[in-house]
């Protein structure tokens, strides 16, 4: 069997490990996934009104929900990514990991399997939170088929990247608890980006940060999408972070998963 074929059918073995795993114990990711709907809920119908009354003269709680949407479905993957970085801290303290580098299998396809998986995970968490979205009065403004193709290619994108960081965080993590807290960015980072204000209602001081954080160039480039508004320089930074963060990730996780065990 070529090195090829053993690495495809092993990383296809570790990835329905990882699916039944989720498949079994899906309180994690559903305690994951609670967080942006319930922001979604709290800022449509609890402080909808208020936001709306900052985005222009016209605007009213619909427009708001247009606004928010792209937002909270980054935060989404943010948040389900998490759940990545617990699984591996558990694999590496259980000794699960340890038990595979003495197995005749392709040694990258533990990380394979993982990252598939979570990504897999991601896209469905996104269906659902775009589900709900819908059902409280989400519309997209006309895009056309190419349009979404090129948004759903950025989530996965988007998605590949945040999991990849997340594996490196669990691989680093003493414990799932540890995994946890180390992987918190990747939920504190949304909520100072363009998620539920612009960037021109920010202090002036803060702006560039907001702006040229990760989440920030791939909200405003989901929203152009979908949305049809500016998309400007926004595609090619939210390009360059997914693939600079993609490989960072990877190269990080690849260094730690090798290192000979203590």
């Amino acid at each position: 069997m070529s090195t090829l074929s053993l690495a495809v059918r092993d990383s296809t073995t570790m990835l329905r490990r990882n699916l039944l795993h989720a498949r079994r114990y899906p309180s994690l990711t559903l305690n994951l996934l609670l967080t942006p709907v319930m922001l979604l809920l709290l800022f449509v119908y609890i402080f909808g009104d208020t936001m709306s009354a900052g985005m222009g003269a016209g605007a009213d709680r619909d427009a708001y929900v247009a606004y928010l949407v792209p937002g909270l479905i980054l935060m989404t993957i943010g948040s389900t990514t998490i759940g990545t970085a617990v699984s591996v801290s558990n694999d590496m303290s259980e000794g699960v990991i340890a038990r595979f580098r003495t197995m005749a299998i392709h040694r990258g396809s533990v990380l394979i399997g993982h990252v598939i998986g979570s990504v897999l995970q991601s896209v469905l968490s996104v269906v659902f939170v775009g589900v709900v979205a819908v059902a409280i009065g989400f519309r997209s403004a006309d895009a056309t088929a190419l349009e979404w193709l090129a948004a759903f290619g950025l989530l996965v994108l988007f998605a590949t990247a945040l999991t990849w960081i997340a594996v490196g965080m669990g691989l680093i993590s003493p414990n799932a608890e540890a995994a946890s807290n180390n992987a918190l960015p990747l939920i504190f980072l949304p909520l100072i980006s363009s998620t539920f204000v612009p960037i021109d209602a920010m202090p002036g001081w803060f702006q560039p940060i907001a702006e040229y954080q990760p989440f920030t160039p791939a909200i405003e480039t989901l929203r152009g999408l979908l949305l049809g508004t500016e998309i400007g320089h926004n595609g090619w930074l939210a390009l360059v972070w997914c693939l600079a963060l993609t490989v960072l990730g990877y190269f990080w996780s690849k260094s730690v998963f090798d290192r000979d065990p203590r």
